[in-house]
C-alpha cells in the first residue's frame, strides 16, 4: 500500500488499517519515528506506564537508590 503526502502532510490511513487497528473517524492517533519508518496506533490502545519496565536495570538502580535514601532519612 502506498499514499502521496498531501501538500500540508497528510496522508490518508488506508481503509483496511483503519478496520484492522479500529480507528474511526474522529479518533485520536499517536505517531512516533521507529527506527526507519514512523507508526501509528489508537490513542486508546496506548501502553500503559505501570510495569513497562519492570525488571530492567533501570528499575534495580531505582529501587537500589530509594532504599539508601529511606536508610539515610531514617538515621536521628
Amino acid at each position: 500500500m502506498t499514499h502521496r503526502v498531501g501538500p500540508e502532510g497528510q496522508v490518508v490511513i488506508p481503509k483496511a488499517l483503519r478496520d484492522e487497528l479500529g480507528i474511526e473517524p474522529g479518533d485520536e492517533v499517536t505517531f512516533w519515528h521507529h527506527d526507519d519508518h514512523v507508526a501509528v496506533r489508537p490513542a486508546s490502545q496506548r501502553r500503559a506506564l505501570r510495569g513497562r519496565f519492570e525488571g530492567s536495570a533501570l528499575v534495580d538502580a531505582l529501587a537500589t537508590d530509594r532504599e539508601a535514601d529511606r536508610q539515610r532519612e531514617s538515621r536521628p
